[in-house]
């Protein structure tokens, strides 16, 4: 990660599953390796399986995908899978969706400070920075496995540190733009992502359309 500079006085929060990218497919092989190891009746899992509870919590995602079972196997299982998981994306990556690291460069150059903010377990974002080669576009990140903190907190908590008043949070689900109404600042939807909006402040069609929208909020 680099450093914050303020050049601009608008701060740009990302979501990262549906919103950057689709990891849905390798994060399903990586589980289902672990699954084959310590619950091999377990059915494999796919990608849509995965892509449908990503955006909520950790502990969320391991009621839904893990049910049915005595708890203390269950966390046993679903930490194995996270720890795996966060090994495996770093070495194998997602799926970027179109022309981000384009409109990544493009920000940067343009003097914007960004983080990304998700409901993932600790070392998930990183290993989307050192699987993608972003981690130079930014100064930050949170995530809900390093402070147990829901996302509109944590999207508070990255403004703070980093000295920023003003942000806009851009994500895909109905749950990222509760977050942004929580923390107080301005939803972009990513309407090519996983989920719906009730009421953004704006939405992207394309992810090459943010440097365009994100002037309505400076």
């Amino acid at each position: 990660m680099i450093k914050a500079e303020h050049k601009k006085d608008l701060m740009l929060l990302f979501d990262l599953d549906g919103t950057l990218w689709n990891s849905g497919q390798e994060v399903a092989d990586s589980w289902n390796i672990v699954l084959a190891e310590v619950y091999p009746e377990y059915p494999k899992l796919t990608a849509a399986d995965i892509t449908a509870v990503m955006g909520k919590t950790m502990e969320e995602i391991r009621l839904a995908v893990i049910p049915d079972v005595e708890e203390e196997f269950g966390k046993m299982v679903f930490k194995k899978c996270e720890e795996f998981e966060v090994e495996y994306i770093a070495e194998h990556g997602g799926k970027l969706f179109p022309e981000v690291i384009e409109t990544f460069r493009k920000l940067h150059e343009a003097g914007y400070d960004m983080a990304v903010v998700s409901n993932c377990q600790t070392g998930y974002i990183n290993a989307f920075y050192v699987s993608m080669k972003t981690g130079d576009f930014f100064c930050d990140l949170e995530e809900w496995g390093n402070t147990g903190l829901t996302k509109d907190k944590n999207i508070q908590l990255v403004m703070e540190r980093n000295g920023y008043k003003k942000a806009v949070y851009i994500g895909d689900t109905e749950k990222d733009e509760a977050a942004a109404n929580g923390a107080g600042i301005p939803f972009i939807h990513a309407s090519y992502g996983f989920g719906k909006a009730q009421a953004p402040d704006a939405i992207l069609k394309e992810f090459k359309e943010l440097p365009e929208v994100i002037k309505q909020f400076e």
